[in-house]
């Protein structure tokens, strides 16, 4: 049985076999019987690469963070994980830059984001913190939530997101229509910006 440990845009953990294309931390959230025990342990998620100088893990060892796994970029951006300050130090440079202008922020710290970060990602006790707005206003690589579905706006487009790949959703949207947005707040920002996230190569087939 697959473990609980693949992350959905709403930031959920699923048990679901496939891989993905990064990995992430929120702490030890499993116990020795490798069964999901909590969603979260601190503020700083972030995702990494899936190989890192060799190192090798044994997924949901005993006292060891549980490793999640994301489709993509965007997906993890979603569930409001930042790229990794050591592993992917030069993303994370990028996103931190991205994070002070569209913030106007002189400087960020890392504590500094994670806190904003978690606001914005975050209920207490558990749950999707979202925020609405008119999809015109939205860019490239946001996700929004439509009729219980997560749905990528990407080139123009809308895609269904399940955990192997993107279909290419048959509906439209008036420009003005007001959505329930789950990218975080300041991570559409910085899409605002330029700062594009990785997608699956299914949003391009």
């Amino acid at each position: 049985m697959p473990l609980q440990n693949r992350v959905d845009p709403w930031g959920n953990l699923n048990a679901i076999s496939a891989k993905g294309a990064w990995l992430g931390n929120r702490g030890i959230l499993h116990n020795n019987q490798k069964q999901l025990v909590a969603q979260w342990r601190h503020s700083n998620w972030v995702t990494c690469v899936l190989e890192y100088k060799g190192r090798r893990r044994e997924i949901f060892s005993p006292n060891n963070y549980s490793e999640l796994f994301f489709l993509d970029e965007a997906t993890a951006l979603s569930a409001g994980h930042r790229p990794c300050a050591e592993c992917r130090s030069k993303r994370y440079r990028e996103f931190k830059e991205f994070w002070c202008k569209a913030n106007h922020l002189e400087s960020v710290t890392s504590r500094e984001l994670d806190k904003q970060l978690h606001a914005e990602r975050a209920i207490r006790g558990g749950g999707k913190a979202v925020f609405e707005a008119e999809f015109v206003n939205l860019p490239s690589g946001t996700f929004i939530e439509l009729e219980g579905k997560a749905l990528l706006h990407w080139s123009g487009n809308l895609y269904s997101w399940s955990a192997t790949g993107y279909t290419l959703f048959e509906g439209s949207l008036e420009p003005s229509k007001v959505v329930t947005v789950l990218t975080p707040f300041s991570i559409v920002g910085i899409f605002r910006l330029a700062f594009t996230p990785q997608v699956h190569e299914s949003v391009c087939s």
